[in-house]
């Protein structure tokens, strides 16, 4: 079973996934990655010696082509999964961007973004990801 719990900090070098809730002109933004018939909310893996916040960026930037945004921090969130990390609790930081503008086409491995009014019925993570996007709306981001 997968649990998802939400912190308001945790020491900066156990953050090792960001993960952005992005919306445009007030709808949402999810990714399709190029293998897979689901939709996600932008994010991934932090890189050695990277900022968090620099990761959040980057991996806007990658899934999206998000060139112009407002991006903050929401909160820190873990995910504990007997298939994850042999079980273990892993950190990630939570953020919400709001995107001005986007890159004509998309350089990685996602295929395309949808700018949605309402949330996607099929999610690429769907023990994860809704609890996300309940957490950011409790939290006034939604």
């Amino acid at each position: 079973m997968t649990e998802v719990k939400f912190y308001d900090d945790i020491e900066d070098e156990l953050l090792k996934f960001a993960v952005i809730i992005s919306k445009t002109q007030n709808k949402y933004v999810f990714c399709k990655h190029k293998d897979r018939d689901t939709w996600e909310v932008p994010g991934g893996h932090r890189e050695q010696g990277e900022n968090i916040i620099d990761t959040a960026k980057r991996e806007l930037y990658e899934e999206t082509g998000a060139l112009e945004f407002d991006i903050e921090p929401i909160c820190v969130y873990s995910v504990t999964a007997p298939d994850n990390f042999d079980g273990k609790e892993s950190f990630g930081m939570l953020f919400f961007a709001d995107i001005k503008c986007f890159e004509a086409e998309l350089h990685s491995e996602i295929e395309k973004i949808e700018i949605m009014d309402e949330l996607p019925k099929m999610w690429t993570y769907p023990n994860i990801q809704p609890h996300l996007m309940e957490e950011a709306k409790k939290r006034g981001y939604l």
